[in-house]
């Protein structure tokens, strides 16, 4: 279910992207999904509903078996209890088919896999929930480097979008999201521990 409103295509790189003309979807409820997804070994349908009164992180990456998706899923992986410790669930979606999630995650690291995950796959091969949250390139049919912090109401807090070539930063996402649950005003370079500047 989308949430945009008088969208226009922008061009990243030579490359379509649906863009909303408004401010985007943080601050927005999230666009909500039911997709096919690998997750602990099986394959089975998750929702943004499943995990209401959570944290979401959902990321999107471009494919499966490529050279800087995995070394993001794997930090997001090590991690996966520092995230769990905030009542956070990580959720990674890419347009590929969950048979190649299932295949990627059943092929060792030293094989050109990644191995068993702690949080599902969510296979977007309809491009419905990449294009939804603004991160599809059209004509080349594969997801940006979106991250979002979802709350347990479901409104986006945070988005982050990269281009294709740079990775993203584990630990910014999880700062990020440490500094919306203190519900309070973070100033810059905030980190857990430190003073806030009280309550808006």
């Amino acid at each position: 279910m989308a949430i945009f409103t008088q969208e226009k295509s922008v061009n990243v790189n030579g490359s379509s992207v649906q863009q909303n003309s408004n401010h985007g979807i943080v601050g927005q409820q999230a666009p909500s999904f039911k997709a096919p997804a690998f997750d602990n070994g099986q394959i089975r349908e998750i929702s943004l509903s499943d995990y209401r009164g959570k944290w979401i992180v959902l990321f999107f990456y471009p494919l499966d078996f490529t050279f800087v998706c995995p070394t993001e899923i794997l930090e997001f992986n090590k991690k996966t209890d520092e995230f769990k410790k905030k009542n956070a669930q990580l959720i990674g979606a890419s347009i590929d088919s969950v048979y190649s999630h299932k295949a990627w995650c059943e092929l060792s690291q030293d094989k050109g896999g990644i191995g068993k995950l702690n949080f599902p796959l969510i296979s977007d091969i309809t491009k419905h929930l990449s294009r939804d949250y603004g991160v599809l390139l059209e004509d080349k049919g594969i997801s940006l480097r979106g991250t979002f912090v979802i709350d347990p109401e479901g409104k986006v807090r945070a988005a982050t979008i990269h281009d294709l070539q740079v990775g993203r930063c584990v630990d910014e996402t999880l700062r990020v999201l440490q500094a919306f649950q203190t519900g309070e005003l973070c100033p810059v370079d905030w980190t857990p521990g430190q003073r806030t500047l009280g309550k808006a």
